[in-house]
């Protein structure tokens, strides 16, 4: 896979690239765009061979047997993760952020809390709010670069109104793979307090050499009874536009009430979502996910170096995700400073750490799943930016 091909993604409704100059003021015609969580990479052979025999049958009928789609989720699980599920255990959602929202409508009730350990995923806070939920923020502790759960704290923090816990594992946006311990240690709280959990895990193929993501339920698996796993092909194949994503809930009385919701909601599959998702999950998918990986650590020692070489600027040493975390804290600068040279002196577009949540507020989140060449561009614009501070 050429990794480094630059592909033109302006003016194919790509909101990453045709959007940012209406949001960030970022001119389109020599912008980086580096904020919305999608890659600039085409898929591989495997999702585009899959999506031409969809064409070259030419009809787009319903969906009837789900078995080699279910069976690919269960061998990609299985083989990468070291997870068994059954086939029953799955259920298909219209994305990740559709998965939260059928979770949090189904499963709790309006006035209820739901925890969020920040920063986090912005849109987390966005779907619990939208559905007249409240949101308790448990802080992580950023120590000496590397973000980690102060659950002594978050005891005095609970009001009794939470009945649900939604953890990003890998973290976004730092980029934390939580250790087996960590894990246990968000079963126990959950436990305690009688929380549901909803573990997104949807980056849990992209992490880097020295480190290991391990599934909840092989973490406890005693939380089986509680636990709402959200998986997807849609950030390791660059295919989130297909908005398909999973569902896997082993009890069966939480995948009960799912599926009655679902069903009230009549939510069917899209079945080019489905069929990407069975081409990727395979053998092919795996060895093209392996070279991904070395190509992202790259890139991530490539802008981490160039961007912690600006005196008071910082980047989160990533363990997963292409999604690098940077604290400008150490600037001195007043947030719209240094946003301003960010999005129009270096002309890159970025999201803004204040949208995850308490702990974000002096952070900007880069993408840095792009051709190398854009990566070492978006440094030197950087360096060129806060080259005061040198």
């Amino acid at each position: 896979m050429n990794f480094d091909e630059i592909i033109d993604r302006r003016g194919h409704l790509s909101s990453k690239w045709d959007m940012m100059e209406n949001i960030y003021g970022v001119p389109a015609d020599d912008g980086l765009a580096m904020w919305v969580a999608d890659m600039d990479f085409r898929s591989p052979d495997c999702v585009q061979d899959a999506v031409r025999a969809k064409l070259e049958h030419g009809i787009y009928g319903y969906l009837g047997d789900y078995t080699p789609y279910t069976s690919a989720i269960q061998w990609w699980m299985k083989t990468r993760h070291g997870w068994e599920i059954e086939h029953d255990w799955i259920m298909t959602t219209t994305g990740l952020c559709n998965g939260v929202g059928i979770a949090v409508d189904t499963l709790t009730n309006p006035g209820d809390a739901v925890v969020l350990f920040t920063p986090v995923y912005h849109a987390f806070a966005r779907v619990i709010r939208s559905a007249n939920r409240t949101v308790l923020e448990c802080p992580l502790v950023n120590t000496a670069g590397r973000y980690e759960m102060d659950f002594d704290r978050y005891e005095t923090m609970m009001t009794g109104k939470e009945t649900m816990l939604i953890l990003c594992s890998p973290h976004n946006p730092g980029g934390r793979v939580w250790s087996k311990d960590e894990l246990r240690a968000v079963a126990d709280f959950a436990r305690r307090h009688d929380l549901l959990i909803i573990s997104d895990e949807v980056h849990h193929d992209l992490v880097f050499p020295g480190h290991k993501h391990t599934a909840m339920p092989l973490a406890d698996p005693g939380i089986a009874d509680r636990l709402i796993m959200l998986t997807a092909p849609s950030k390791t194949f660059n295919i989130a536009g297909t908005h398909c994503g999973q569902m896997i809930v082993p009890s069966d009385t939480l995948r009960g009430q799912l599926k009655a919701r679902m069903s009230a909601l009549s939510l069917a599959s899209h079945d080019f979502g489905v069929a990407m998702t069975t081409g990727a999950y395979s053998p092919e998918g795996a060895a093209w996910v392996d070279e991904l990986v070395t190509y992202l650590d790259g890139n991530r020692k490539i802008f981490d170096d160039g961007l912690n070489a600006i005196p008071g600027i910082s980047s989160m040493a990533l363990e997963s995700t292409y999604l690098s975390w940077v604290d400008f804290s150490g600037t001195g600068m007043t947030r719209e400073e240094y946003k301003k040279r960010v999005n129009k002196d270096a002309r890159i577009a970025v999201n803004y750490g204040s949208t995850f949540g308490t702990g974000g507020e002096t952070f900007l989140r880069f993408n840095i799943g792009m051709p190398r060449s854009q990566i070492v561009e978006a440094v030197e614009r950087l360096q060129a930016a806060f080259g005061d501070l040198q």
